[in-house]
Parts: C-alpha cells; structure tokens; sequence
C-alpha cells in the first residue's frame, strides 16, 4: 500500500458490512457525503467522493457479489479534515483491473458497462486493489490543485 500524506484532524470513521442490495448502499453513501460538510472538500472534491464511491460500491454488489443478497459488501472509510479513504471489499471471485476493456474504445462506446473503474481512478487520487482483485483502497486529498 503507499503511502499517503499524513493526515490532519479526524472526522470519522468506520467499518459498514452491508449485504448487496442497492437502497441499503444508499443510507450508507448519504452518511459518508454528510461526513464530507466537515472536511475542507470543496465542491469538486465532494462529486469526486461521490461518484467514485457509488461507482465502486455499484460494482461490489453488480459485479463482485452479482447482486445475491446473501454476500456481503465491506466498507471501511476513515475521514480527516483534508482527506478520505475508502476500502471496499466484496465477496466474489476477484478480477484483474489491468485486464479491463478500454472503454474509450470505439467497439466499446455504446456497452452500458465498463466504466466504473475508469471513473473511479479519474476522480480520486489514489487507486489501489488488492488480490484477487476484490478489495480496492481509493484516497482522494482535498484541497489540491487539479
């Protein structure tokens, strides 16, 4: 794992085991985003948060746990005033993230599927996933230039 920046005051933080329905995922998102008002985020930074942790959690239950209500979705998150973590583990097989279809590509443009991990590494800083490709850690610092 790298290493990230050390981190100012604490503002939350927490381990979620939710099971792999998407309104449970809901109440678990809008409690992060209220978090986010006691940071130093700004706008952009609060969007990045957003869409990159629906994307990911999306994916736990679609892809990962393929939407059975009996697997369970790990989420931990640790919030400080200039920055957020968050950890997602899933319960499936796992995938190779490197082993993605480009979804850029022109055969690909039209797929309703295959961007979630393109949008996650572009909107948080700090991208990592962890053997066997079902757990990933994304950071993103707040009050950086971009």
């Amino acid at each position: 794992m790298s290493e990230a920046a050390p981190k100012s005051v604490e503002v939350g933080k927490d381990e979620v085991i939710i099971s792999s329905t998407p309104e449970i995922a809901r109440k678990l998102q809008d409690r992060i985003e209220s978090l986010l008002e006691s940071t130093l985020a700004n706008e952009k930074d609060r969007f990045c948060v957003r869409l990159a942790l629906e994307e990911a959690v999306v994916n736990a239950i679609k892809h990962g746990n393929q939407m059975d209500p009996l697997k369970q979705v790990t989420i931990r998150y640790g919030m400080w005033r200039d920055q957020v973590e968050i950890h997602i583990t899933d319960e499936g097989p796992g995938f190779d993230p490197d082993d993605l279809p480009d979804p850029t590509d022109i055969e690909n443009l039209e797929r309703p599927c295959g961007r979630g991990v393109m949008l996650i590494r572009h909107y948080m800083h700090e991208v990592e996933f962890f053997a066997p490709g079902n757990s990933m850690l994304m950071r993103r610092f707040f009050q950086q230039a971009s």
